[in-house]
């Protein structure tokens, strides 16, 4: 019998009283634990529906259900949901043929294709690949034969480019043959080079024309760009990382000189115009959500549009190429004083060649919205969409019917994060909402564009998940998620909240975390969870989750924890997400504040004189400005992988969101204000920064610009230095624990027990 696990209701620690000096013990600990994530998730199921859609318009999902994972399939025509097989009956002729024992509802594979009759079923397990009959009577295996590695494969899938010796090659998938597409690629000149400097790999990044003949490319200039140095500790001689880093200020950083390879020849064509930044208008690298941004091919292949981003991030020019002579024409360009973006992390332009249309974004009125161009002459037709609202994601275009399926927030009453679907005719006219629910919604639209999956949840209520047609209407309920067993271990919902920002005036929204143990009477210190954007906020999705990080976790031990989307992020209006552009050392913070202030107000169990703040990466940053910036306030601060000085983290980001460096006649410089390490001798409270040694996004040098400086003005500190840790290390149980141990300690007035956090081993 497989073990479950249970949420177990200790007596956890009572908060810090002038009469009851706090006890915290090793029980605690554990039952705080017993609120991350790998301990609740399990607690809960039928939630997170994410469909395969199938070439007969059927699909099929994985779901956890009590005994372990079901697979369904769902006939949107015909209104059915079932399994896909019987699990019992595959899972025995797999442990005939593997010559061991599966489970049912523990299946080795999590992906599998179909055929098409549905007679048969195959996936991959460890180096073997499977087929099995359905009904499941036998199962054969075979050698798995491995796809090309970090490889792209083409529409038709015939054929896979790869990156050989800085040049593109391409290998044909059936005969093995492999053929050099470039010849001039050299060291720092390479060509589909996947380096943003916070991020990197060995993948091209190329866009394939969809009739797999051409590729659209280019090659990436990093002659002469700064380095970044990483050292790994072993024993013996240390391992030493170096790659192109560029950083805000450097006279040389990365650009790419686009080109289109025929493969006919093959034939490299490079486009006639000069080398474009390595920018895009969504992201902080050419490559976003791993597709390559601001490119689209003709249907036809016989031509490419696409988008150059200037450095700073303010104009937009949108362009046209032949493919095969590599003329470029510029179509349309928009400029703005800030920091221009397509969408909500999906670029929302796109070129409908038959009807020779461009869809474009824009926030050109404070609000992100779509408008209609002609993609020849560049002139503005008309407005899509309009109003105090903000379009996040194109989904969809229908050029026959000339009708787009979008997501956007803020339409509709309540929570202005709240997705939501609607559909609109390109002239603006049939605005529908599809999704009704006060709710965000999670959506997958088929490929056909008929039916839509339909997760819809709040941080505090948990899914249902529906079967919906184009037109909204609901055809068949998918999933009701159960969360029966997690409210029975005694799991409660983060409380949603609204507060004002520093003005007074604008509304701010975020959640807040009680203990279960909860007792009005007492009072209890309030520690912020925070990521001042500018790309997200602390919050985050505003979808149902059994655990958000460890804030639930952190109030158990005695804590009012709060998550509060301060002005400077994202999905609202432009002034609000501009609010501190060209003044990254705000962070957000006033408003932090503000909204604190206000909770303490409206609620006598929070002892604002014992406020603390923690954050990962942008809120590592935050958090140890706040403590620097407003000593008055913050007590205590755990500040982890912060990037504590834009000058020392990649250019893309800093350049966008705080501008451009201007170094003065002085000797002062534009980014000065924003440095952490300028404040080190404010610091009166506690400050633990922690970093990783490895960290190839935010490296460690951005913690010990700060490290000197405390050390220079004689300021007590605490330090935790993780030995080749990259970037994500806040989740490791050690780093969880002693975040844990330095608000109970300094906040709570207590001596943390000694605790080893035990997550499940993965199988």
């Amino acid at each position: 019998m497989r073990s479950c696990v249970v949420l177990l209701m200790l007596v956890a620690v009572q908060p810090v009283s002038a009469q009851q000096p706090p006890v915290v013990t090793a029980d605690d600990y554990a039952h705080a634990e017993r609120f991350l994530g790998y301990n609740t998730t399990p607690l809960v199921f039928g939630i997170g529906v994410r469909p395969t859609w199938l070439a007969n318009g059927r699909f099929w999902y994985r779901i956890a259900i009590p005994q372990g994972f079901e697979y369904v399939l769902v006939d949107p025509a015909k209104r059915t949901r079932g399994r896909v097989f019987d699990h019992a009956a595959l899972a025995a002729a797999l442990s005939r043929a593997a010559d061991t024992t599966f489970d049912a509802f523990h299946l080795p594979f999590t992906q599998f294709d179909l055929a098409a009759d549905g007679k048969s079923i195959a996936f991959d397990i460890a180096a073997r690949h499977w087929t099995c009959d359905l009904p499941p009577t036998r199962c054969t295996g075979a050698p798995r034969k491995e796809p090309p590695r970090n490889a792209v494969f083409s529409p038709d899938s015939t054929r896979a480019a790869f990156i050989r010796d800085n040049n593109l090659w391409v290998r044909e998938i059936a005969s093995g043959q492999e053929t050099q597409l470039s010849t001039d690629g050299a060291k720092d000149f390479g060509y589909a080079t996947d380096n943003a400097g916070w991020i990197r790999s060995d993948r091209p990044v190329v866009l394939w024309s969809p009739d797999s003949k051409k590729i659209a490319t280019f090659q990436q200039d990093e002659r002469g760009v700064g380095q970044m140095y990483l050292v790994q500790s072993r024993v013996g001689h240390p391992v030493l990382e170096q790659w192109n880093y560029p950083l805000p200020g450097d006279t040389l950083i990365t650009t790419i000189q686009r080109v289109v390879i025929d493969l006919t020849g093959p034939k490299v064509v490079r486009l006639q115009m000069p080398a474009d930044q390595h920018r895009s208008t969504i992201c902080d690298h050419v490559l976003c959500g791993g597709r390559w941004a601001d490119v689209e091919w003709s249907p036809d292949g016989s031509r490419l549009v696409f988008v150059s981003t200037s450095r700073d991030h303010k104009k937009e020019q949108l362009r046209s190429a032949d493919a095969a002579t590599g003329v470029v024409r510029d179509v349309f360009a928009e400029s703005t004083a800030t920091q221009f973006e397509s969408g909500f992390g999906r670029v929302n332009w796109h070129a409908l060649f038959a009807t020779h249309d461009l869809i474009w974004f824009s926030e050109r009125d404070n609000w992100g919205q779509l408008y209609l161009y002609d993609l020849e002459t560049g002139r503005l037709k008309n407005r899509i969409t309009s109003g105090p609202w903000t379009v996040l994601q194109v989904l969809r275009v229908d050029e026959p019917t000339r009708t787009i399926w979008f997501t956007a927030a803020g339409k509709e009453p309540g929570d202005p994060y709240f997705r939501h679907l609607y559909s609109v005719r390109l002239d603006g006219t049939r605005l529908t909402p599809l999704t009704p629910e006060d709710a965000d919604h999670d959506v997958t639209l088929s490929p056909d564009g008929r039916w839509f999956v339909d997760s819809y949840s709040r941080p505090d209520v948990p899914p249902v998940t529906l079967l919906r047609d184009a037109a909204g209407r609901t055809l068949l309920t998918l999933e009701r998620a159960d969360i029966s067993r997690l409210q029975a271990a005694g799991w409660r919902p983060p409380i949603p909240i609204t507060v004002k920002a520093r003005d007074g005036k604008t509304d701010l929204y975020g959640l807040l975390y009680r203990p279960t143990h909860f007792d009005s009477t007492m009072k209890y210190p309030i520690v912020n969870h925070d990521y001042p954007g500018p790309q997200t906020g602390s919050v985050g999705g505003r979808s149902f989750s059994a655990a958000r990080g460890d804030a639930q976790a952190l109030a158990e031990l005695g804590f009012i924890v709060v998550e509060i989307d301060a002005m400077g992020t994202p999905l609202r209006s432009k002034s609000f997400h501009d609010a501190y552009y060209g003044n990254m050392g705000d962070n957000g913070i006033p408003d932090q504040i503000a909204g604190m202030r206000e909770l303490a107000r409206r609620y006598p169990w929070i002892d604002l004189d014992r406020a603390g703040i923690y954050g990962h990466s942008g809120g590592g940053y935050s958090s140890a400005d706040a403590i620097l910036r407003y000593p008055d306030f913050f007590k205590v601060a755990v500040s982890e992988a912060g990037n504590h000085d834009q000058r020392e983290y990649e250019d893309d980001w800093g350049e966008r969101y705080h501008g451009l460096l201007v170094r003065n006649p002085d000797g002062t410089t534009s980014y000065d204000d924003q440095a952490n390490q300028n404040l080190a001798k404010n610091l009166r409270g506690k400050l633990l920064i922690a970093f990783g040694t490895a960290d190839n996004n935010v490296p460690p040098y951005n913690s010990l610009l700060l490290v000197d400086e405390l050390i220079k003005a004689n300021k007590d500190f605490d330090l935790l230095a993780l030995p080749n840790r990259r970037h994500g290390f806040g989740n490791e149980p050690y780093m969880i624990r002693r975040r844990w141990d330095y608000f109970v300690r300094n906040l709570l007035g207590a001596e943390p027990p000694a605790y080893e956090l035990h997550p499940p081993v993965a199988r």
